[in-house]
């Protein structure tokens, strides 16, 4: 029973299966667009979770990291809050393993609880299917997997 509960709380949290190899393309301190319904327009990468680098480098993201973002921009009560966001889209060519390179026209994230559930009920523009694959809250409100 245990381990079946402790298995779905890595599903929630995006653990599901390997992650491949992808070109970190949305540095610490880049401004994304928010792709939900939530009430955010503008978000600003405060931190990427999970992230182990090197003195004086600076911390990128990649689809279907988490991050740590404050709200730039949109409704009076969802600015200058600081939430747990998982990128969905990025500028930055990537190679899939397929070898099909992948590009989006911005960078987008989707804002999270820190349990992996979504905030928003709808997602507006395509996802990626790295993300979608990882986070299956995601999966299931987008409209176009990419």
């Amino acid at each position: 029973m245990a381990a079946r509960a402790k298995g779905r709380a890595f599903v929630a949290r995006g653990m599901l299966g390997q992650r491949s190899k992808i070109s970190q393309g949305i540095p610490v301190g880049a401004i994304i667009r928010c792709t939900d319904n939530t009430g955010a327009k503008a978000l600003r990468v405060i931190q990427v979770i999970g992230y182990k680098g090197r003195l004086r480098r600076v911390p990128s993201a990649a689809v279907s990291d988490m991050i740590t973002v404050s709200v730039r921009k949109g409704t009076p009560d969802m600015r200058k809050k600081v939430f747990q966001a998982v990128i969905v889209r990025q500028k930055k060519l990537y190679r899939r393993s397929s070898g099909l390179w992948v590009q989006f026209e911005d960078n987008g994230a989707v804002i999270m609880t820190p349990e992996g559930e979504m905030r928003g009920s709808e997602i507006r523009g395509p996802v990626a299917k790295e993300a979608a694959e990882r986070w299956p809250r995601i999966a299931s409100a987008a409209n176009i997997i990419i």
